[in-house]
């Protein structure tokens, strides 16, 4: 892949990356994962089309919706089992089916090698997300890895981004935050951070939703549409 990849500049030299949706199609291994364990309440399985409407907010919001989906109303000591289950379970399988979007695995290389600062913030949790960036061979590039519970707080709160641009030692007016859900256009425009959506993932957005939003088709958008951005 030739690309042209922007330097950074004075005002903008870091990248903060949503994972699912926007990194990585793992709409298969969260939706395996989800289905095995409907199979030991003996409930069918939820389609990944459905599945990759509850992607988001988090592994409990994605197991409430999946349960909700199937018929379920645990308790909450019997949905913090059920949690526990997932989370082990999905944990160890977390990169079986999941793949970089095309042009991922050539553009993360070569804007850490123009000098760009990187990271990912994302509401999965963190053990599973540096399981996947190092199985997909995404972890070399990031300098920054923000699972959803490394912090007390998750997008669409500021905090979880402020946090990670903060430990990358840049700052949010520095920054930019791309991201496939309005938790990152939210959480990116409350830290005070330029913004680029990414409409090819999970979390429903379009052109007529997002406004003036800059925004990637595909990932390999992203030279082109950062230059823009950064004017």
């Amino acid at each position: 892949m030739d690309l042209p990849v922007p330097r950074p500049d004075r005002r903008t030299d870091t990248l903060v990356f949503d994972l699912d949706g926007t990194l990585v199609d793992s709409l298969a291994d969260l939706g395996a994962a989800i289905n095995r364990l409907l199979s030991t309440e003996a409930r069918p399985p939820l389609s990944l089309a459905r599945i990759r409407g509850f992607i988001g907010d988090g592994v409990p919001k994605l197991l409430a919706r999946s349960l909700s989906a199937a018929g379920l109303s645990p308790s909450e000591d019997a949905f913090e089992a059920l949690l526990a289950r997932y989370t082990a379970d999905y944990e160890a399988r977390a990169a079986e089916l999941t793949r970089p979007y095309p042009g991922v695995a050539e553009l993360l290389p070569a804007l850490a090698e123009r000098g760009w600062r990187l990271a990912v913030c994302t509401n999965k949790p963190q053990a599973a997300t540096l399981h996947v960036l190092k199985a997909l061979g995404l972890a070399r590039n990031i300098a920054v890895v923000a699972g959803g519970d490394r912090y007390p707080h998750r997008k669409p709160d500021p905090r979880h981004p402020m946090s990670a641009v903060a430990e990358a030692a840049s700052a949010p007016a520095r920054a930019v935050m791309i991201g496939d859900g309005p938790q990152d256009l939210a959480a990116g425009e409350a830290a005070g951070m330029r913004r680029i959506a990414a409409l090819y993932g999970y979390g429903g957005l379009t052109r007529e939703n997002i406004g003036e939003i800059s925004a990637l088709n595909a990932f390999t958008d992203l030279p082109a549409v950062l230059e823009l951005a950064m004017r």
